[in-house]
């Protein structure tokens, strides 16, 4: 061989324990890391299968719903929304995105390259949410076949209500996606309830699973609209004629439909972070994390520092966005938190790069505890930024 083996691969493999306190992915619970050392189990064996069946039930409990096109996607939850937009949308199809950050901004990137029409309603400042009046008017005059809304904006911190939104949308006959990604957990989620026609969320934040897989689900009328398009679905990897097969949502009789290679350690995980989540019961969880979020507040407010959103109503009790005070640079205070402690603080996103600190409040690591480290840290690393800044 003319390349010899890398000498680095000789050397065992090391990786250190840090407190993820950033908007994602967050720490996992022991019992879920145990789950990952599992053996691997072949994709097509019925054990396997009766694992699928029991995370689509804890899927349909997480999302409040009996749809049966509900399972999860062998992918991270960015193919929670390529799976809505190449589903859903035909090319000239028009879809409304409700934009207030990235999450919104990618949404409609998106969807324009699945050949839509894509209509934006749109903040002038990133730090607020939209009324369910600003929300009926925009469906009124654009007339959209899907309206899209993020209802935990990561980059941002965001939180947009939902409930009245589906009620619109039924009116003008059209659709309405969700993205949970980073807010299934920390706010109440009622898919058939609000009349929710898609909805997706991401494994690597509350419910504390590695990033990889994605649950996803359609109600009857996005099932139907899937099933009666003009042109094929553009992406077959994330084609929910075939993936609902594999998963058995469709006439229980049909044979299992090998489809790709699931990952069966993932899905183990996925598994038993939803069964984290059930024993714990979901109003628990919600509840657990606006207790963490409050007591993140109280201690912001002592430190002197103002959140970005400013209307604690609207802000996402997951991520909790602070403003870079004047003097500070936000990335000496990211370095120092993750040098000295190992410890993950995360800067902003998109429209609020630079500007602010993005706090996660997720899963297993939503601990009173971590709260008070979080602030501990961010007081010493916002001293030493101001302090080295002087020299």
């Amino acid at each position: 061989m003319e390349i010899p083996p890398p000498v680095e691969l000789k050397l065992p493999l090391i990786v250190p324990h840090k407190v993820l306190m950033g908007p994602g992915p967050s720490n996992a619970a022991p019992r879920i890391l145990q789950a990952l050392s599992q053996p691997v189990l072949g994709h097509m064996h019925p054990e396997l299968f009766t694992i699928m069946d029991e995370i689509k039930k804890g899927i349909q409990y997480i999302f409040q719903t009996k749809n049966e096109l509900t399972l999860a996607i062998s992918a991270s939850g960015h193919a929670g929304l390529e799976a809505v937009m190449c589903n859903l949308l035909e090319p000239g199809d028009t879809v409304l995105v409700l934009v207030n950050g990235i999450w919104g901004e990618r949404a409609a990137n998106i969807a324009e390259r699945n050949g839509a029409v894509v209509q934006k309603l749109q903040k002038s400042n990133s730090n607020d949410n939209f009324s369910i009046i600003e929300i009926e008017n925009a469906i009124k005059g654009y007339l959209p076949k899907l309206v899209f809304v993020v209802q935990g904006e990561s980059s941002t911190g965001i939180y947009q209500p939902l409930d009245g939104i589906g009620e619109i949308t039924r009116r003008y006959n059209c659709l309405l996606a969700v993205d949970t990604v980073a807010s299934l957990g920390s706010v109440p989620m009622f898919m058939d309830q609000w009349k929710i026609d898609a909805l997706y969320t991401g494994c690597q934040k509350i419910i504390g699973v590695p990033p990889g897989v994605t649950p996803i689900s359609f109600s009857q009328k996005a099932h139907n609209v899937i099933f009666n398009r003009k042109t094929k679905i553009p992406v077959y990897y994330l084609d929910m004629t075939l993936l609902g097969q594999q998963w058995n949502c469709f006439e229980k009789n049909l044979p299992r439909l090998y489809h790709h290679t699931t990952s069966a350690n993932l899905l183990y995980a996925l598994r038993e972070g939803l069964a984290i989540v059930a024993d714990e019961e979901l109003e628990n969880v919600i509840e657990r994390h606006q207790r963490c979020a409050e007591r993140l507040y109280k201690g912001i407010e002592l430190l002197g520092l103002e959140f970005y959103i400013e209307d604690e109503v609207k802000r996402l009790p997951s991520v909790t966005t602070i403003k870079v005070p004047k003097g500070v640079d936000w990335k000496n205070v990211v370095d120092y938190a993750m040098k000295n402690y190992k410890f993950e603080l995360s800067g902003g996103l998109g429209p609020t790069v630079g500007k602010v600190f993005r706090i996660g409040i997720m899963g297993y690591n939503a601990t009173p505890e971590n709260i008070d480290k979080t602030l501990q840290i961010l007081k010493e690393a916002l001293a030493y930024s101001k302090n080295d800044s002087k020299l």
